[in-house]
């Protein structure tokens, strides 16, 4: 199994931005945290962040030329803004976890779209790092 993990604009000030929201762990600290629970589980796993939402898309195209078979994904700040990455979502048609580290659905009111969501077969909320193991256990899992 071929999993990608896509991190939007400023995850990687994790540590650094609002660690009363997001927790004084490094994106860093994330992306080892997602390497060493692939390892355990024999799954293949890239990790990438861009603060450009073009950047992005590129990645998720590159994914199924890859055959990859699950994205997680934090839009980040694109969450709220980007018809671009759910149509580049949908193109690809890989099975999607969109996962986020704070409870967005508890934060300001322009944090209640997702544009991902609705591709998305799941969406992990609040959970902080530990988000990102779900929804790589959930795509692992087929899906279930």
């Amino acid at each position: 199994m071929k999993i990608l993990v896509l991190n939007g604009p400023n995850i990687n000030m994790l540590g650094i931005r609002e660690p009363e929201i997001y927790g004084s762990l490094t994106y860093d600290d994330l992306v080892s945290m997602i390497t060493k629970h692939c390892e355990n589980k024999g799954i293949e796993v890239q990790c990438l962040q861009s603060n450009h939402e073009g950047t992005l898309v590129d990645y998720i195209q590159q994914a199924y030329f890859d055959k990859v078979n699950g994205i997680v994904i934090n839009p980040a700040a694109y969450t709220h803004t980007s018809v671009a990455l759910l149509d580049a979502l949908k193109a690809v048609s890989i099975p999607t976890v969109e996962v986020h580290i704070s409870k967005v659905d508890e934060r300001e009111s322009f944090r209640q779209l997702s544009y991902v969501s609705y591709y998305a077969s799941r969406t992990i909320i609040g959970k902080g790092f530990e988000g990102y193991l779900e929804a790589i256990d959930f795509l692992a899992d087929g899906g279930n």
